[in-house]
């Protein structure tokens, strides 16, 4: 038979227990034992009456124990990731909702929202489940005791009637002031009550083999605590309910998003709580003022769409793979396999219709659950989701009539029958030949019909009719292209010749001058494709691109590859005046060792070398080693001119030149003072010179991409990252998620269009 924990705990037999009831058992050996009866604990009773005072004047004050209190509960939510359970607290707002809320509990189920509505707890069925995303539910617990053992890193709830139990040992301690107590529990657990601060449980003394460590290793007490306060929880901030901006965030390829491959439910939680951090520090005033609330961020998954059962892709891809190497196969068909898709008219067609639809879903259930929410929205794509974010809004269109609210495109395969007349010719610019037209009773089925000739009749000039002409034949080849007659498909591409450069004249959704090389199926040869037969702006061929619920008020790209695809489409260069039809803001946000980000601003202004805007330090300063550089640099630079200077002076002294060779000298001028108008007109030269730069430079508008400001802008590299580019190339990559400064980039420009000020915070 094996010794009781007590026993090994050093504690007497003879010490009463509580059992799970919580109700004392004084044990029959007591005496028998050997303990006196002043070694024994009993309580002690107060037997004056009310009204004396005799008893109370001779206690010691010390003495008296403190009364009972109950515990403070604390709701937390269990989280379960790779054998790994943790239990996190919710923001002391949300638990105190839970709290009434659990109060409250009848026959039917009572659902609170938390952590700013993005997930619903069933107080009832103690559960938790998410709102916007798929994810499974967690449990929920109402805290009030707590343990941790010797390999746990942070103290871990107990089940609600285990913790029950617990709170009424500790009442009747309290209470009778008897402590040394032991509570039994059925499972063989024993919870040991030495005094208010130390609280241990023993584990239950199982049948072990003699090879395995001894019972005293095996049965270390865990320490309990009771309450929150107790165990250094750090316990989440509350978020402002009031929303100001919703930031739809897009990720790239692969289901992980970062190094320690996480989701992208997990990385933008990370985002977001960096950007309540910023909001509390760098716009702390305007919180306290009411002006500022928080911004939404939600994620936008694509990457289980195209991998799930409906697409069968994986199976298919699983036929055709190796043997070897199984697990890096395994990575490339998960996340590298991406870009392929999307160069697939196939399968680029249910990204694009994913990203859409996943985007309009969750503007809609965002709305149904904020009502009074009347901000912009904005939207953030990571690598690959930058490029299908830039190709789904250089196909919107503008206007009423072409899209419903929930962004669903008219079921017709051709815009031809989508439009009307007078949308078609307000589209191309030629509105002006409406009543022309109506008045031949032309819709655009019988237009379609018209030669050059019919118009030419009609008394339509010659570009007009070609615009016309020209939007019926784009319209039907694109049509015979959906109906498979054209097969096309973007494989190999080149840039074209410069004599196939076609004028737009403001035909196109996206007002370029496109050209590519695309590999034709049927000849197995590089040729020339004409962009402008397909209404797709600069995106794929033969897509169908949905339209959004919305109009974003900013694009912000991370580690953008949409310089190298356009490049590689055929696209020289962008038209200054271009802007994307329902976004007029576009940042291109990257890390100066990224491997896969390429500029934009090289594609719109060619003829002037410009360098990235530098994001600035959240801190407000630039970083440290960077400083050093830039002073380096100019110290180099300043020795050099000063070295240089030197020596030209000590040349033109040795160096005596004939008289005749200097210019002349007025009348009443000395050589002294030629010489100082002389280095007094280099100087002004040489500081008008640069004032001229500046100024050229501060007024050069980089196209309308974003409205005319700066495009490009590179974050600044750690320390740590400058001494080997190519170590931290892969985690520079990552590494927006988790950045402070990427983040204060966003609520600037959020914030600036608000009218609230950017506050520095004093370091």
């Amino acid at each position: 038979m094996s010794h009781s924990p007590g026993e090994e705990g050093g504690l007497s037999p003879a010490a009463p227990t509580i059992n799970a009831q919580g109700l004392f058992d004084t044990p029959s050996q007591t005496l028998a034992s050997g303990n006196t009866p002043e070694e024994q604990v009993s309580p002690v009773v107060d037997e004056a009456s009310p009204s004396s005072t005799s008893s109370f004047e001779m206690l010691d004050m010390e003495s008296v124990p403190p009364p009972y209190q109950v515990v403070q509960p604390h709701w937390f939510f269990c989280r379960r990731a790779d054998d790994n359970t943790s239990w996190l607290p919710f923001s002391r707002e949300d638990s105190e909702k839970l709290e009434n809320a659990c109060a409250t509990v009848g026959e039917e189920e009572v659902v609170v929202a938390v952590d700013g509505e993005r997930y619903d707890v069933r107080v009832k069925e103690r559960m938790r489940y998410a709102v916007y995303w798929e994810q499974a539910p967690s449990e929920v617990r109402r805290c009030t005791w707590f343990y941790k053992g010797d390999k746990d890193t942070r103290f871990m709830p107990y089940p609600e009637d285990f913790s029950s139990s617990l709170e009424d040992a500790y009442m009747i301690a309290v209470t009778l002031d008897e402590w040394k107590r032991k509570l039994e529990f059925p499972s063989g657990e024993t919870v040991i009550l030495h005094n208010p601060k130390l609280i241990m449980q023993y584990q239950p003394v199982g049948f072990q083999d003699e090879w395995v460590s001894s019972p005293s290793e095996q049965t270390r007490p865990r320490t309990v605590k009771r309450g929150v306060d107790n165990i250094s929880a750090e316990i989440p901030d509350g978020e402002p309910e009031k929303v100001d901006h919703l930031v739809f965030m897009v990720h790239g390829i692969g289901p992980a998003c970062d190094l320690r491959f996480r989701s992208i439910i997990q990385c933008v939680n990370d985002f977001r709580s960096a950007s309540l951090s910023l909001l509390g520090s760098h716009y702390k005033r305007s919180q306290l003022e009411g002006k500022v609330g928080r911004v939404e961020f939600l994620p936008v998954n694509w990457h289980s769409a195209l991998h799930g059962d409906a697409t069968g892709v994986d199976e298919d891809i699983q036929r055709i793979t190796l043997p070897s190497i199984s697990r890096l196969r395994h990575f490339t068909n998960d996340t590298l396999l991406d870009l392929f898709f999307y160069n697939s008219p196939t399968y680029c067609q249910t990204i694009v219709d994913t990203v859409a639809s996943e985007v309009n879903r969750l503007d809609a259930l965002f709305r149904q659950r904020h009502p009074e929410f009347t901000g912009a929205v904005s939207v953030v794509g990571h690598s690959l989701g930058s490029l299908i974010l830039f190709d789904l809004l250089t196909n919107q269109r503008t206007g009423s009539g072409e899209t419903d609210r929930e962004g669903v495109p008219c079921d017709e395969p051709s815009p031809l029958t989508c439009d009307t007349l007078e949308q078609t010719l307000i589209r191309l610019g030629l509105q002006e030949y409406l009543a022309t037209l109506q008045r031949e009773n032309l819709d655009l089925e019988s237009l379609a019909l018209c030669q050059d000739s019919d118009l030419k009749d009609l008394g339509i000039p010659l570009g007009p009719r070609k615009k016309i002409l020209n939007y019926i034949r784009r319209k039907r080849v694109q049509e015979d292209c959906k109906a498979g007659m054209v097969l096309l498909a973007p494989g190999l591409q080149a840039p074209p010749p410069d004599s196939l450069a076609i004028d737009h004249h403001g035909n196109q959704s996206s007002g370029l001058t496109p050209q590519q090389s695309q590999f034709h199926r049927a000849q197995s040869i590089t040729s020339a494709v004409d962009y402008e037969y397909f209404d797709v702006g600069i995106g794929q061929v033969s897509i169908n691109y949905p339209q959004l619920a919305f109009q974003p008020q900013t694009f912000f790209a991370f580690g953008s590859p949409i310089g190298m695809f356009l490049t590689v489409r055929g696209l020289k260069q962008i038209d200054p005046n271009y802007t994307f039809p329902t976004c007029k803001s576009f940042y291109n946000i990257y890390h100066p060792y990224d491997p896969v980000a390429y500029r934009i601003e090289p594609m719109i202004v060619s003829e002037v070398d410009l360098e990235p805007m530098l994001i600035p330090h959240h801190k407000g300063r630039k970083r440290m080693h960077l400083e050093l550089k830039d002073s380096l640099t100019r110290m180099s630079m300043d020795l050099k001119n000063n070295v240089l200077g030197s020596l030209r002076t000590a040349w033109q002294s040795f160096a005596r030149l004939p008289v005749a060779a200097l210019p002349p000298v007025d009348e009443g001028e000395t050589t002294t003072e030629r010489n100082l108008q002389e280095t007094q007109g280099v100087c002004e030269e040489t500081e008008s010179s640069a004032s001229a730069e500046e100024t050229e430079e501060r007024e050069i508008k980089v196209g309308m991409l974003n409205g005319g400001r700066r495009i490009d802008y590179v974050l600044q590299e750690k320390p740590i990252e400058s001494f080997n580019e190519y170590l931290f190339a892969i985690q520079s990559h990552l590494c927006y998620w988790e950045s402070e400064d990427t983040a204060l980039l966003l609520l600037k420009e959020i914030y600036d269009k608000l009218g609230v000020a950017f506050e520095q915070p004093q370091q």
